[in-house]
């Protein structure tokens, strides 16, 4: 599922955001009717129909509606990835045309920050967020902190009837720039932290997803056993090119690279060109270190592609 990012414009400014230098640097570039015809014209004849609309913020687009009627209108699975921050009018707006779509073709993934780091006005859009489209939710939480305590996710989920789903991202380096995000030590740590917190999880049947970057040997048989029937045998912990596309038609594999090789999305014929062109990219990274840690040059799991060895934007730091 590939990623378009609507407009360079953020409601936020999150330390750990893959995107801060790259989003500070632009001049607020919004996405065109014309390529975003263009793009679902080719990936409509790849066979591909699924599309995330990222941004900055998505919803800040002001055509942010009519996309997401255009793309449902061409039977597009749409996946939203937002802050839940808009002004009352804006929800509005998206709450009459948008709840008409099914949560089939259409869903958000909410990238929720502790309370504490909202204001009283940010939180109140996001719980009226949370009311008007909850079914339609699930949560997201970027690690920068190896401390961390994601159970007020969890309340959230419970008290407003999110999908009981957290998607666990690391927030990775941007080569060549600067935000906080985990040390390669610190990464070993995760599990620790993470294993004091299965409980709630397991209690109320929340599954965990992982975004790429997490590495398998940070974890223990016994964790990996709790993780598998947590959520119904579906633990990965490789990495393939989520392809990224900004306003200007530049793409590349993912944010942590989005300062490394970018191309031009008119150098490619179809989406499996774009991602064979990436996944080489990853692969020629990945060729001489393999993973993040030492041990991955001799890892069987690396070997068996059952894990990627952590995220390559590490490696590229390294070298």
């Amino acid at each position: 599922m590939a990623n378009l990012l609507l407009t360079e414009k953020c409601v936020r400014a999150c330390p750990y955001c893959f995107a801060k230098e790259y989003l500070k640097e632009s001049k607020a570039k919004m996405l065109s009717w014309e390529n975003l015809i263009y793009i679902t014209d080719l990936f409509e004849s790849s066979n591909e129909k699924k599309l995330s609309l990222l941004g900055g913020e998505p919803t800040l687009h002001p055509e942010f509606v009519d996309f997401v009627l255009y793309l449902n209108q061409r039977k597009f699975h749409v996946n939203v990835f937002t802050s839940g921050i808009m002004p009352a009018k804006k929800l509005n707006t998206t709450k009459e045309y948008l709840l008409k779509i099914s949560e089939e073709n259409l869903s958000f993934v909410c990238n929720y920050n502790h309370p504490n780091t909202s204001t009283d006005s940010e939180t109140k859009q996001i719980n009226a967020f949370f009311k008007t489209f909850s079914k339609y939710i699930s949560l997201s939480f970027n690690l920068y902190q190896s401390n961390f305590d994601f159970r007020f996710l969890v309340d959230a989920i419970l008290k407003h009837g999110l999908k009981k789903h957290i998607r666990l991202g690391l927030a990775q380096p941007i080569p060549g720039q600067r935000n906080e995000c985990l040390t390669i030590s610190e990464i070993r740590e995760i599990a620790k932290n993470l294993r004091t917190q299965l409980d709630i999880l397991e209690q109320n049947r929340i599954s965990l997803g992982f975004d790429c970057g997490m590495p398998l040997c940070i974890f223990s048989n016994e964790d990996m056993g709790r993780l598998f029937k947590l959520n119904k045998g579906r633990v990965l912990f490789t990495c393939c090119p989520a392809i990224d596309i900004g306003p200007d038609m530049q793409t590349w594999a993912c944010f942590p690279l989005s300062n490394y090789e970018k191309r031009s999305l008119y150098d490619f014929d179809n989406v499996s060109e774009i991602i064979q062109y990436f996944s080489e990219q990853q692969n020629d990274l990945r060729k001489d270190k393999k993973g993040i840690f030492e041990e991955c040059k001799t890892c069987t799991y690396f070997e068996e592609k059952l894990c990627f060895g952590g995220c390559v934007a590490h490696l590229i730091n390294k070298q």
